[in-house]
């Protein structure tokens, strides 16, 4: 427990420096981790009958997160974003030399770890430049409530836990924990509108739902997915913490929903 609390306040810290020391800092460090996530990845799902792309399938990952940061970064121009579609048409060209059993299961598992880690990363580096310019404060206000739903739902679950919410999936998570959790991130939205005037405090609010429901269900997701695999962690890059994934689970599922919600409903 103590080398779990050590490394998560160091990785908390290491975040919030990240986000707030300049736009290309953030972009930097999330498409590093957009390209570890996937690294993790394919390195979970590879096995005798399945051998995803795990070189081309990481760096495709940087390079299409990457590429998202320098376009919203204005280094590249918006045009530069259709690269993406070269690189998906590039996994079906490599696969055609692979000398493999399965090259349709090898591809599809390549293009979900595409789907599953650079997808949720680019719209994550977006909600920093929502407004044109760069704001930390949004991206990092998202970080905050994401930490805070998973603390609610460790307390509450572990002090009032009764009801489990999907047992065969993830038998330690409850339904008390799961209100708990997005209770408390509601809670640090209204605070966070008090300080951060970028949203208003009904969008804040807004946005802890966004991020208590499916920030949970992509813990599930990925707990899933390890359960299927018959791992318990996706790395053990952070002691006590397990793989970056295991980290960046409620992200990858919440990330793109606030994106949409705030720019196109918002």
């Amino acid at each position: 427990m103590r080398t779990r609390a050590i490394t998560g306040f160091f990785f908390i810290v290491i975040l919030i420096g990240v986000v707030l020391w300049s736009p290309y800092s953030f972009v930097a460090f999330f498409v590093t981790m957009a390209g570890m996530c996937a690294f993790e990845f394919y390195r979970m799902v590879a096995s005798e009958s399945v051998r995803p792309l795990q070189v081309f399938g990481p760096l495709c990952s940087v390079l299409a997160v990457g590429i998202t940061g320098l376009v919203l970064l204005e280094l590249f121009p918006t045009s530069t974003l259709l690269l993406a579609v070269l690189l998906v048409l590039f996994t079906y060209i490599l696969a055609l030399f692979r000398k493999q059993g399965h090259p349709i299961a090898d591809v599809s598992y390549t293009l979900f770890g595409l789907l599953y880690t650079a997808v949720p990363f680019s719209f994550f580096i977006a909600l920093g430049f929502i407004g044109g310019a760069y704001n930390a404060f949004i991206p990092l206000g998202f970080l905050i409530m994401l930490w805070t739903n998973d603390t609610g739902a460790y307390l509450a679950g572990r002090s009032f836990g009764r009801n489990k919410l999907f047992e065969r999936i993830s038998p330690k998570k409850t339904w008390e924990g799961f209100f708990g959790g997005v209770i408390l991130a509601v809670f640090v939205g209204l605070n966070l509108a008090r300080y951060f005037s970028e949203l208003t405090s009904a969008q804040w609010v807004t946005m802890a739902l966004i991020i208590g429901i499916f920030g949970t269900l992509g813990d599930l997701v990925e707990s899933m997915l390890k359960r299927n695999l018959g791992v318990k962690d996706s790395g053990n890059i952070l002691p006590g913490h397990g793989g970056l994934l295991d980290r960046f689970d409620g992200l990858l599922m919440a990330a793109p929903l606030v994106f949409i919600f705030l720019k196109i409903i918002a």
